[in-house]
């Protein structure tokens, strides 16, 4: 089915509006699945994605810049994401010893053992969802979704507009 007759749409102006209405499409239903994963554990998408962001800094943390720098989807409030995240003792902050205006944030035990439980079904949940895909098709897409992001990239000689 096309994403004209998905949305049941009586036009679609350029092949451009085409690839992003599918591309919206595609990540609604797919985060669709995570957000039901996250709800399970009482977490957002946002804030397993800072989770996992701090567990990858390892013991020596990051600073709320540095977490929004490394953000996914970007998140307006950082800060009172890592608040909520720090009322369920999930993650800690301290000062830095260099500079006291910097506040470092470290993801907790009990994240740890949160993020850790969560990575076999959000594992299995990639595999189920792009299972259709050979991983020629998945490295193709891939390739093609960073292209589409790099701004003022190199157009091929047809105009897809």
């Amino acid at each position: 089915m096309t994403i004209k007759n998905e949305l049941k749409m009586r036009e679609i102006q350029s092949l451009a509006q085409e690839a992003f209405l599918n591309v919206w499409r595609t990540q609604d239903r797919l985060m669709a699945d995570f957000a039901q994963l996250y709800k399970e554990h009482e977490l957002s998408v946002a804030q397993y994605n800072a989770l996992r962001i701090l567990r990858g800094a390892g013991a020596v943390g990051l600073s709320c810049q540095g977490v929004a720098e490394r953000m996914v989807a970007r998140v307006p409030d950082i800060t009172r994401l890592l608040d909520r995240l720090e009322v369920r003792g999930l993650v800690s902050r301290e000062r830095d010893r260099e500079d006291r205006r910097v506040v470092v944030v470290h993801a907790t035990k009990s994240a740890l053992r949160l993020l850790a439980q969560l990575d076999e079904p959000v594992l299995n949940t990639h595999k189920r969802q792009f299972q259709n895909l050979t991983r020629s098709e998945l490295r193709q897409l891939s390739r093609l979704l960073v292209k589409a992001r790099a701004q003022g990239g190199s157009r091929d000689e047809e105009d897809p507009r």
